[in-house]
């Protein structure tokens, strides 16, 4: 399956399509239960990972916010 992954193309092989958490265990994304995805432009909601499939072509951005400052 052939992705954009953070603006850059990405594969992860062997797979036709996956939901968000297997993708993100597939891609070995650090800290994976901080994460937040955005899928094709739309941000998900964590309790829709296991329902939501990413699919040959998709775009998908994983987002950490930090807290922070004075």
């Amino acid at each position: 399956m052939n992705l954009t992954v953070n603006g850059k193309p990405s594969t992860v092989d062997g797979a036709e399509s996956l939901n968000v958490t297997e993708l993100l265990s597939a891609l070995t994304v650090a800290q994976a239960e901080y994460v937040t995805v955005e899928l094709n432009g739309e941000v998900l909601e964590r309790e829709a990972f296991d329902a939501t499939t990413v699919k040959d072509g998709d775009s998908v951005e994983f987002l950490y916010f930090m807290g922070g400052g004075h």
